[in-house]
């Protein structure tokens, strides 16, 4: 069986996993976004964004795999098939299917020990935290913004790493939807009513503004607001459904978490 040598990764997760599991000499170029680990935007060539891509540069670069993420990359997978090229274009929104991406990865590149050993650390990072969070008498209630206009709540894995880290999400019957679009708040004053204790926000690469979040209409009811209990969390940490949301992303949103939990 021939596998692949030389890899493009479009986005920033797949670039960290083969990194993680020591196929990194494999990528021949990543994603422009790409900021773990660090030092693959010195080590490869950046060939796309997030919606876009150079095709012509993903060409001369030879690649026997690329690898995508989503409805929003379906263009571009569709655009290098067309020139023939193979891609993969993976759709994971949970926990468990990040699991089975790095599983997948693992066995593409013919290092399966490596990566049981990887998913297994991660594993392990994931249970600890879960033994902590549930160990809190009082469970805060989160409300995660993942946009700010219009207001969109967080994805699946997102909604699932709050409640490991000890939280609840009070909006975590839409968390299952995989399209953002299906996941807006059209009436901001459910929130309100959600009365969340803390909230997160991480406008998919864009700096939150407090200030914006603070005035809008009634949200000063809000205990999360009262408390001064808002927190921004880096796109790169939660937004990327790969390692660094289950490790560093899930440890930040903890540690919010565990410090509200002790002064109640």
């Amino acid at each position: 069986m021939n596998f692949p040598n030389r890899i493009i990764c479009l986005t920033e997760e797949t670039t960290e996993i083969l990194y993680g599991i020591g196929a990194e000499d494999l990528i021949v170029g990543i994603s422009g976004y790409t900021v773990r680990p660090k030092n693959a935007r010195k080590e490869k060539p950046r060939v796309s964004a997030f919606q876009s891509a150079n095709i012509e540069k993903i060409l001369d670069l030879k690649p026997d795999l690329v690898l995508g993420f989503s409805d929003i990359q379906s263009d571009i997978c569709a655009n290098l098939i067309k020139h023939g090229v193979n891609v993969l274009c993976f759709n994971q929104r949970s926990i468990n299917e990040i699991f089975d991406v790095i599983k997948l990865l693992g066995r593409i590149v013919d290092l399966q020990e490596r990566t049981s050993e990887y998913l297994n650390n991660i594993k392990n990072h994931l249970n600890k935290i879960c033994l902590l969070g549930k160990s809190f008498k009082t469970k805060p209630k989160v409300f995660f913004e993942e946009w700010d206009d219009p207001i969109i709540t967080g994805i699946k894995w997102v909604s699932e790493i709050i409640e490991i880290a000890g939280g609840i999400d009070v909006f975590k019957s839409y968390a299952s939807e995989p399209i953002a679009t299906n996941r807006i708040i059209e009436n901001h004053g459910d929130v309100v009513d959600a009365n969340p204790d803390i909230i997160f926000a991480s406008w998919c690469g864009k700096k939150i503004n407090k200030e914006r979040i603070i005035k809008r209409k009634n949200w000063h009811q809000i205990n999360a607001i009262k408390t001064n209990n808002i927190h921004e969390i880096k796109s790169p940490l939660i937004l990327q459904p790969g390692p660094a949301a289950l490790t560093d992303g899930l440890t930040e949103i903890h540690k919010v978490i565990s410090d509200w939990s002790s002064i109640q």
